[in-house]
């Protein structure tokens, strides 16, 4: 652990952030954050260290998992304030994982209500789109939302 002697403390952090004090061990311990140590032994974050879990907490909700958080977070720099050109960086690197997921949420909003080639042909739509449930012949799965075309 890095020493420090100013800071902010495990409990600030987790009140600013929401973030338990047991789950900001954890990101700590898989090397998400680094805590120094003050004086009287008590883990001290930096205050960019509030952006960084703040970072974690967001990306998660959007599905990423923590190896691709961690990823990303390893081409920050560790001894310094991350810039807004860091932060760039990173978000350039998640853009076209968002967009996708975002063309795919729209194609589910979009075509849940029709039929989505699954193949249980219990919508009279499915009588003209998938007759004999002809989408199977490309794979398991709703094939009209995995790409296929009807």
């Amino acid at each position: 652990m890095k020493p420090l002697k100013k800071g902010v403390l495990i409990g600030r952090v987790a009140a600013r952030t929401g973030v338990a004090v047991s789950a900001i061990r954890f990101y700590e311990e898989a090397g998400l954050v680094t805590a120094g140590r003050n004086s009287g032994g008590q883990r001290v974050f930096e205050m960019s260290d509030i952006r960084r879990i703040s970072f974690i907490i967001i990306a998660q909700k959007l599905g990423f998992s923590l190896k691709q958080i961690r990823a990303q977070l390893d081409s920050l720099p560790n001894k310094r304030t991350p810039t807004l050109k860091d932060w760039e960086k990173i978000s350039r690197s998640f853009s076209a994982d968002i967009d996708a997921r975002i063309e795919a949420l729209t194609k589910l909003r979009d075509n849940l209500t029709g039929c989505i080639g699954c193949g249980c042909l219990s919508l009279k739509k499915c009588a003209l789109y998938n007759q004999d449930d002809k989408a199977a012949k490309n794979g398991p799965g709703p094939r009209y939302l995995l790409g296929d075309r009807a």
